[in-house]
């Protein structure tokens, strides 16, 4: 009896409303390392993908939103402890897609970890740093407080695909938005990984949409989605970054544009008020005693 068996190769999904469909067209695309040697098949997703993702978004928005701030960071590092769990599947794929030693590898996930862990611990914070009240002349109250945009598209970083992907991922949905993530077209296996991961944490379906296939032809349907508020342009090159631009002007989206970037720098708040509205309200206080004072 031979004890040869034969490999078990993994099968990447999509990852859509918490669920793992494969792309509606069918269609999947090779996925090789960095020295061109064949790692999967990827699905290949269609604009009917794009749209499917954003109605799981805009379902997820309501309840995401709704959470108590404590409540999405507890989420968050939820998100952390999985994906210490299964580091090693994390190297593996990060080592293969960037061409990277095992060491450097690790290294890209520790930080991917650590980020997520970060964002977690900003989650019932960043209100205080972008909010507050504010001076008045007259007997009112008047204060400023911030509220998530609703569904953010979100083009990862190409060449970090891992790190970068996280550092894109996750000050969306701290501040409550929900997502929808076009991972990186030429390394897309991680964000796949990282959906599986997803749903076994705490987030509820949809607040987090991963696919993956071209860039260029996922993009422009996401920018000129009516239902999309926001637009993070992180993986787009000058020219399509231009083309989205313009799109996503049609119904005033927030767009964030790409800019060098390096994803192992500490990070600042930037990627988490990009994506928050501000809201002010005046408040009638009243007069105290005969000489006119107010509180």
């Amino acid at each position: 009896m031979s004890d040869a068996r034969l490999s078990v190769f993994k099968t990447y999904k999509l990852f859509v409303g918490g669920k793992f469909p494969r792309s509606e067209s069918g269609r999947v695309y090779e996925v090789t390392d960095s020295k061109g040697n064949w790692l999967a098949n990827a699905p290949l997703s269609s604009r009917k993908d794009a749209r499917d993702a954003v109605v799981a978004a805009r379902k997820a928005v309501g309840g995401w939103s709704g959470a108590t701030a404590y409540n999405r960071g507890q989420v968050l590092y939820r998100v952390a402890e999985m994906l210490e769990g299964r580091r090693d599947q994390f190297v593996a794929e990060v080592a293969d897609a960037e061409g990277l030693s095992k060491a450097k590898a690790a290294a890209q996930v520790d930080a991917a970890i650590d980020r997520w862990v970060w964002y977690a611990g900003w989650t019932d914070k960043i209100g205080q740093i972008t909010g507050g009240t504010n001076p008045v002349a007259g007997p009112f109250f008047n204060v400023s407080s911030t509220e998530p945009t609703g569904v953010v598209a979100v083009l990862a970083p190409q060449e970090s695909s891992f790190l970068g992907l996280v550092s894109v991922i996750a000050p969306a949905i701290a501040t409550g938005n929900t997502v929808v993530v076009v991972a990186s077209e030429k390394a897309p296996l991680p964000a796949l990984s990282l959906g599986e991961v997803l749903a076994t944490s705490d987030v509820p379906g949809g607040v987090v949409n991963v696919l993956s296939g071209r860039t260029a032809e996922m993009a422009p349907s996401l920018a000129a989605h009516q239902d999309v508020n926001a637009i993070d342009l992180a993986g787009a090159d000058a020219e399509l970054a231009k083309e989205l631009e313009i799109a996503a002007a049609d119904n005033l989206k927030r767009v964030l544009r790409p800019q060098p970037v390096d994803w192992a720098a500490t990070p600042g708040t930037e990627r988490m008020t990009a994506f928050l509205e501000t809201r002010t309200v005046w408040h009638p206080t009243g007069s105290l005693g005969a000489g006119g004072s107010s509180y």
